[in-house]
């Protein structure tokens, strides 16, 4: 029986039960901010006869011979294969701008969608007949052995760490030296803001990235864009400091002054139930007091560009807003 032919059975087969077991709700699961344990290597190595070999977060994967057919399962390996001058021929569907998003959907009209982020379709990955496939391990550790059966599967440990997803697309093309090109061309977009963003009469600051919902408020500390705003020397929320927490879920009033930053970066869905919420948030004294709202430090940002993609070219999005919102010159 052909090798492809009988892969594709064995998808059909497994795809119900592997779909349940890697599928998670919305709430959970949809933002580029989540972290996951384990470890990850960055290390490649090529062999005389041109296979690759690249260590991740399952795993050693070894390609034959360098990959044409991308098959990218989580947003940030989608945004940034493209930065490799590499068109997928599948991605999953972006979340909040559907299927893809606006700033790179020019780059995607002719690719397949294999389903959501947290369940793709099996059998639709194994008929695009990919070379490799890019996965995150906090998506589909569930499903790495029936990835691995359609093509190499190479997986990054989060969704959020774009300089690792870089790294490991760039092993897996092998086009290291571009990788380390675009990661050096982010460093030193970075050094020159932290030059001079220390020209502004409150450096140093603390800085908190706040998303309401209906019925809630967030504070993420670090994934995508804390640790961003961290890299680029912003300090954690003050309340928050060396409490080491990822996400701070706020479900009552009361606990507003965890919000307190010297600058704030905002975002949330347009829709009523949320502009409510938000609406008694900020109305309520105890915000009045926060740092951030007494300065007039307050910025609503792309919740795409600032907590969804989670790649580079997001990455590179979100440090624009940071030199135009400080009125810094790039």
């Amino acid at each position: 029986m052909n090798k492809k032919l009988l892969l594709f059975i064995v998808a059909c087969l497994v795809s119900a039960l592997v779909l349940a077991a890697c599928g998670g709700s919305e709430e959970e699961s949809t933002d580029a901010t989540e972290s996951n344990s384990g470890s990850s290597a960055e290390e490649t190595e090529s062999a005389e006869d041109g296979t690759i070999e690249v260590e991740h977060a399952m795993g050693t994967t070894t390609l034959e011979e360098k990959p044409e057919r991308v098959v990218s399962l989580y947003q940030g390996a989608t945004d940034t294969v493209l930065e490799f001058d590499v068109t997928p021929v599948g991605v999953v569907e972006s979340w909040v701008e559907v299927p893809m998003y606006d700033y790179i959907k020019d780059d995607l009209q002719e690719v397949t969608y294999v389903g959501q982020e947290t369940q793709p379709n099996l059998e639709e990955i194994a008929a695009l007949d990919p070379d490799v496939i890019f996965a995150s391990q906090i998506r589909h550790e569930e499903i790495y052995e029936q990835l691995s059966e359609i093509a190499p599967t190479i997986v990054n440990e989060t969704i959020y760490d774009f300089k690792e997803t870089t790294n490991l697309i760039g092993q897996a093309l092998g086009e290291e030296e571009k990788a380390e090109t675009l990661i050096a061309d982010w460093e030193s977009r970075i050094a020159d803001f932290k030059e001079k963003i220390v020209s502004n009469e409150n450096w140093p600051m603390s800085a908190a990235v706040l998303n309401y919902r209906a019925d809630h408020a967030r504070i993420y500390v670090t994934g995508f864009a804390g640790s961003i705003l961290q890299e680029a020397g912003f300090e954690e929320p003050i309340e928050l400091q060396g409490q080491n927490e990822e996400i701070v879920m706020l479900n009552d009033k009361e606990a507003i002054p965890q919000m307190n930053a010297d600058v704030f970066f905002q975002f949330m869905e347009d829709t009523p139930d949320v502009q409510k919420n938000f609406e008694e948030w900020t109305a309520h004294p105890l915000y009045e007091n926060l740092e951030a709202v007494q300065n007039d430090n307050v910025f609503t940002v792309d919740e795409v560009a600032w907590n969804m993609a989670g790649g580079l070219q997001a990455a590179n999005l979100m440090l624009d807003d940071m030199y135009e919102y400080f009125e810094l010159e790039q």
